[in-house]
């Protein structure tokens, strides 16, 4: 044998190695089953909307973001659209205004509220926006309306202006104070004194991301939407708001988790989205 086929068969060998010993993620179904990536490609396709829930500072989920978001571009064209948590609804005029050409990109990151990771994780992003003039959904409330719902309830939107309101799902917001998704949420409030408007709160957020989601849909497209996995998990959050409205929307949901392997799926991480992608708990984080 050559010394060049000597090494080849090393390179191998360790290539191979690292590819299934230390894999960098898993992706499973709703039962808990190992699937292809194509195949969940392929369901997805077929989507009017597709909530993407990742974990905020964790890479696998946002690299696979950037490679979906691609690949759906690849079979949907021009009647891809993208929207996201991280860029708040008073944003929406800057976001087209930079995504348009009409402002440089420097003004664009100066004047948006934008989130400590967002030239690593949501840059690219808009980066891809930009190459293929796509549509980008700026769908979040603006943070301090969460934050006055969060002291005073939701009587506190009472007191905006009317300007104030179209950054928002339309008033009174509906609230089903049973869900999972708020109940959990109260009871990680710490101390004996819970403060019943945090998920109140929380509500707000995913009834205006629904809104501008519905807002900026089109029948025969597809919407995909960024957001922290909490948003969407359970077919809660988002999800209740989007069928609440519109029952005949066929979304798709995809959820990041971490454990310590990546293979098998947990019990208590199965059944929580369409599809699953299970990281390792020891990725590195990008933040």
């Amino acid at each position: 044998m050559t010394r060049f086929g000597y090494l080849f068969i090393v390179l191998f060998s360790v290539f191979t190695a690292f590819k299934s010993d230390k894999p960098a993620y898993s992706l499973f179904n709703k039962e808990g089953k190992p699937v292809k990536y194509e195949k969940m490609l392929k369901q997805l396709e077929g989507a009017d909307i597709v909530l993407f829930g990742e974990l905020h500072y964790n890479p696998i989920s946002h690299w696979l973001q950037l490679e979906l978001t691609k690949d759906l571009y690849g079979s949907k064209g021009d009647e891809l659209i993208l929207g996201a948590e991280m860029f708040e609804s008073d944003n929406q005029l800057i976001l087209d205004e930079y995504l348009t050409g009409v402002i440089f990109e420097s003004r664009f990151e100066a004047e948006a509220r934008l989130w400590p990771n967002y030239k690593t994780d949501y840059k690219p992003l808009i980066d891809f926006a930009w190459d293929e003039d796509l549509k980008f959904v700026a769908s979040n409330v603006p943070r301090r309306y969460a934050s006055l719902v969060s002291s005073k309830g939701f009587e506190g939107l009472d007191e905006l202006s009317e300007n104030a309101k179209q950054f928002m799902a339309p008033l009174p917001i509906p609230y089903d104070s049973t869900l999972a998704c708020y109940t959990n949420m109260l009871e990680m409030n710490e101390g004996d004194n819970k403060n019943p408007n945090f998920p109140k709160a929380q509500a707000l957020k995913d009834a205006t991301m629904a809104h501008f989601i519905l807002e900026n849909w089109e029948e025969g497209k597809l919407l995909l939407h960024y957001h922290g996995a909490y948003h969407s998990q359970n077919f809660e959050s988002i999800y209740w708001y989007l069928k609440r409205q519109n029952p005949q929307l066929k979304i798709a949901t995809i959820t990041t988790v971490s454990q310590k392997a990546v293979n098998p799926l947990l019990e208590e991480n199965t059944g929580t989205a369409d599809f699953t992608i299970c990281v390792d708990e020891n990725m590195t984080k990008t933040r």
